[in-house]
């Protein structure tokens, strides 16, 4: 953050800033740790100069994370929220910074070493129960619109569109939304999604969650997309076995989430997963190819499409079969 930038935080925040450092991680949303004199700590999230267009603004994360934390759910304090882009160029929010680990190798990493851990992913069950039990109507997230009638229908005719506006072949994607429409379960009452809930977006220290992060992507739906796309195979981070999270057993997540949970419905949305990682990917190699964010993140992320379309091709399989 340069001197500019930070000079008129000061001012906006009418504090004194010791240490401002840029986060790691966050290819769609960049993070600051904020010192500020007396030692409290801070952390800034702003947009990074291009973002994904299903990305919600900050103003409606600051709105989600407020009604979050009203419902229990362990996330950081919202503090104050500047939509004045003449601060730092950007709108952001700030928030309390909390302690505990996110990075997702290294937590399938300790997962692993002990055959799993179904203490954390019982806690981990526990918490998205807690989102979902925020549910429509609120004025407050009016900003998330009507609820679809029929969250997996509506998710089929979204992917298509992304697939479509992209303008690449993708034909396995397409064959997995084709098997998608052939087993689309019937409709649920819709509840709040946090839509990114996995393994790299749960900041965890031992066995305790200490705060769901990146609510950007948030909106109704049926509560077992959250689910799936928490055990799909591609945020397992190399632990297939452990298809929690990658972090410990289905069972163990199931049960701590609660009697709420249909786990028939399960295979539909993992598929639905898979293919939605596999379109977010593609979509983060454009924003590269496209000049506008020169990133090897960002272009590394689009090369792990042909993993996921072999995933594909056995999730499909498996639920044709009436294995998965």
């Amino acid at each position: 953050m340069d001197e500019a930038r930070r000079s008129a935080l000061e001012a906006w925040l009418g504090l004194r800033i010791t240490q401002a450092s840029l986060l790691s991680g966050g290819a769609i949303q960049q993070n600051w740790a904020l010192t500020l004199e007396g030692g409290e700590e801070w952390v800034l999230r702003t947009d990074n100069a291009a973002t994904l267009a299903v990305s919600l603004p900050r103003s409606a994360e600051f709105a989600l994370l407020r009604a979050a934390h009203a419902e229990g759910v362990t996330v950081p304090e919202p503090l104050r929220l500047c939509e004045d882009r003449s601060v730092i160029g950007t709108p952001f929010f700030v928030m309390r910074r909390v302690r505990g680990t996110a990075t997702g190798f290294r937590l399938a990493k300790a997962a692993a070493a002990q055959g799993g851990d179904d203490v954390l992913v019982r806690a981990l069950g526990a918490e998205l129960a807690r989102i979902h039990r925020i549910t429509p109507p609120r004025a407050d997230l009016a900003f998330l619109g009507t609820p679809p009638a029929d969250a997996g229908a509506a998710f089929i005719t979204a992917m298509r569109a992304r697939l479509d506006e992209a303008a690449t072949p993708r034909p396995v994607v397409e064959w997995g939304l084709a098997a998608m429409e052939r087993h689309l379960p019937p409709p649920v009452a819709p509840v709040l999604n946090h839509n990114d809930f996995r393994t790299g977006n749960l900041m965890i220290e031992g066995q305790a969650v200490t705060a769901v992060l990146d609510w950007e992507f948030a909106a109704w739906g049926d509560p077992h997309a959250d689910l799936g796309w928490f055990c799909a195979p591609c945020w397992r981070f190399g632990n297939r076995a452990l298809e929690a999270g990658g972090l410990g057993s289905r069972a163990a997540f199931l049960k701590g989430y609660g009697p709420g949970a249909d786990p028939s419905r399960l295979p539909f949305w993992e598929l639905g997963a898979t293919i939605r990682w596999a379109v977010i990917a593609a979509d983060q190699g454009a924003r590269h190819i496209s000049g506008v964010e020169r990133s090897l993140e960002l272009a590394l992320t689009a090369q792990i499409i042909p993993e996921l379309e072999m995933d594909i091709l056995a999730q499909v399989e498996a639920l044709d079969a009436g294995t998965a």
